[in-house]
């Protein structure tokens, strides 16, 4: 399966340096266009030398930019353009983690899972001996922000109550 990612995932990620757990979980990544614009040109955020360096990362152009135009009047062109490449690209996760962003995309029918999404599957699959450390690093490093009442949550799903 291949994943397909906008840019905070990566920044969370690369922020406490496990964004491998991305190529462990899923073997690619595919950004678009937009993504890599928003971490490498428009701001050298955590994960600009990986997007640019790894070749399992890879940045593809969006071919259906009606599309694109359409989705960006309700939000910001890494968003619009990742669900537009998922739209695009069989067999594939989108992985958002705004909130809006991710209703838009599970409306149309994509597959979806966020940040947290992600830790989950990482314990779950052995890649991460708990995810309440992991989740705290994202908190204090990438100031990933999460809600109380979804922190526990997360801990739960993950069986770490």
């Amino acid at each position: 399966m291949i994943l397909i990612s906008n840019t905070t995932p990566i920044i969370n990620f690369a922020a406490i340096n496990k964004l491998e757990l991305l190529r462990e979980l899923y073997g690619r990544v595919l950004i678009p266009n937009a993504v890599y614009y928003e971490l490498v040109i428009k701001a050298a955020l955590p994960g600009a030398y990986e997007v640019q360096s790894l070749a399992w990362i890879e940045t593809r152009l969006v071919l259906d930019r009606a599309r694109v135009a359409d989705l960006q009047t309700r939000m910001d062109p890494g968003e619009a353009e990742a669900i537009a490449l998922a739209i695009e690209a069989d067999n594939s996760l989108l992985v958002l983690d705004d909130y809006k962003a991710r209703k838009e995309a599970q409306g149309i029918g994509l597959r979806v899972t966020g940040s947290l999404g992600i830790l989950i599957e990482a314990k779950r699959q052995g890649l991460i001996d708990t995810v309440k450390p992991t989740l705290d690093d994202m908190i204090a490093q990438a100031t990933f922000w999460v809600g109380h009442d979804l922190y526990l949550q997360v801990l739960r799903q993950a069986g770490e109550e």
